[in-house]
């Protein structure tokens, strides 16, 4: 019997066309990000389980692929249920890795410490188009930093990038959790009871506003707190007056320099910027993850159909580590979604460097090969790309996958 030749549901091989491309958003990312002073790092793809299952990731602690014991460690007989045969497991973001590495290493580093971190994730999700068990993803963060400077830097940072490879008309939506925890709260909800409201709220662009009071219905919360809430989405679409708004409507409920942060913000970037995009006040913007404590963003772009980037301020997390509340905000790219889209407008990755083949005529041996040899070497020593390769029966066949692969230059040698 012949072993498998797809690779394990959930995961996908890459062909060199893909990697061509994905090599160069990765070559964009480190440049760019590079010159608003970000580092970057790596980080074990394996952590401990009780890192990885630590009421921190949301939904996606119940995608963790577990890795079992070994060993001795590894006991069936005894073993109660999955926590007892488990000690690791395959991280599925960045942000709590980071989180832990900034624990262990906080007197190596600077202050504030500006970290990218590229690698693969893995979520034990259901896949489908565009989903996949193992995929990329491309943090910026910024730990350290209590002020709304971080987010600035992060937003102009990721816009910055998504110009650099082509993305323009994009929007970015901002908000802060606690926006949402004033609105729900002035409405007369029990904090208890805000996850849940939020959930439906994140459902907004996609349901409307009647949908979100349908499912608030459903849900068996208060009518009177429901229309309450509802009303507070019925503002101008100016996102100044939104906010400014929001905030008089809120009064008490919402803390003090909230709204004020939010509008520096805006007004910043947006004198700043150096693409083309719109950032706009969302206070329906929600973002699954729990461990954001204030800014919230994402981006969206037309042309796909959810968000492209999305982050925020999680300045929690790190005080799980260390027992010392540090100021945490991050912004990461959709890398993958950015990978699609590039295919699907069949980019071609930009190469100043002509690239050569030479096609060596099967008979060419001895110091004839030598020498064509030699002269390849000594234009790859100049900075160019030279393949060189025995020449095919079917030369049409040949060249034009060489053509197909960015290979201008075609030399064919004879005996």
């Amino acid at each position: 019997m012949s072993l498998p030749k797809k690779p394990v549901t959930g995961m996908k091989d890459i062909l060199p066309g893909e990697m061509e491309i994905r090599n160069y958003v990765q070559r964009k990312v480190r440049e760019t990000y590079g010159r608003f002073g970000f580092t970057e790092i790596e980080t074990p793809v394996v952590e401990h389980i009780e890192n990885l299952s630590s009421n921190q990731g949301g939904e996606n602690e119940k995608l963790i692929f577990r890795i079992l014991k070994r060993g001795e460690k590894l006991n069936l007989s005894e073993a109660r249920d999955a926590s007892d045969l488990t000690d690791s497991g395959l991280r599925y973001d960045l942000t709590l890795p980071l989180s832990r590495y900034y624990a262990n290493h906080v007197n190596d580093l600077p202050s504030p410490f500006k970290a990218l971190q590229m690698g693969n994730v893995f979520r034990a999700d259901r896949p489908q188009k565009g989903r996949f068990r193992q995929f990329m993803q491309c943090d910026i963060d910024i730990l350290g930093d209590a002020s709304n400077l971080a987010e600035i830097e992060l937003i102009l940072a990721t816009t910055s990038l998504l110009a650099e490879i082509g993305f323009t008309g994009f929007t970015v939506k901002i908000s802060d959790r606690r926006f949402l925890k004033a609105m729900a709260s002035w409405s007369g909800f029990d904090e208890k009871d805000f996850d849940r409201i939020f959930i439906i709220l994140d459902k907004m662009d996609k349901i409307g506003l009647d949908g979100v009071r349908q499912e608030l219905k459903d849900s068996g919360f208060d009518e009177e707190s429901s229309e309450k809430y509802l009303s507070l989405f019925n503002n101008s679409e100016n996102s100044g007056k939104r906010i400014e708004e929001l905030k008089t409507v809120l009064g008490d409920s919402l803390p003090e320099g909230t709204a004020e942060s939010l509008g520096e913000i805006i007004d910043c970037v947006n004198a700043a910027r150096s693409a083309e995009f719109d950032i706009s006040f969302d206070p329906t913007l929600v973002r699954g993850m729990s461990y954001y404590t204030g800014t919230i963003f994402e981006i969206t772009i037309d042309e796909f159909g959810s968000s492209i980037a999305g982050g925020g301020r999680y300045d929690g997390m790190v005080e799980r580590f260390t027992g010392v509340k540090t100021a945490a905000c991050g912004f990461s790219i959709g890398f993958e979604r950015i990978i699609t889209m590039l295919l699907d407008r069949g980019f071609k990755v930009p190469d100043e460097k002509e690239k050569s083949a030479i096609l060596v005529d099967k008979r060419i041996r001895g110091e004839r090969l030598a020498l064509i040899m030699k002269e390849a070497a000594d234009m790859r020593r100049d900075g160019r790309t030279v393949l060189v390769s025995k020449m095919m029966k079917n030369k049409k066949f040949q060249k034009d996958n060489l053509l197909g692969a960015g290979y201008t230059d075609i030399q064919e040698v004879f005996e």
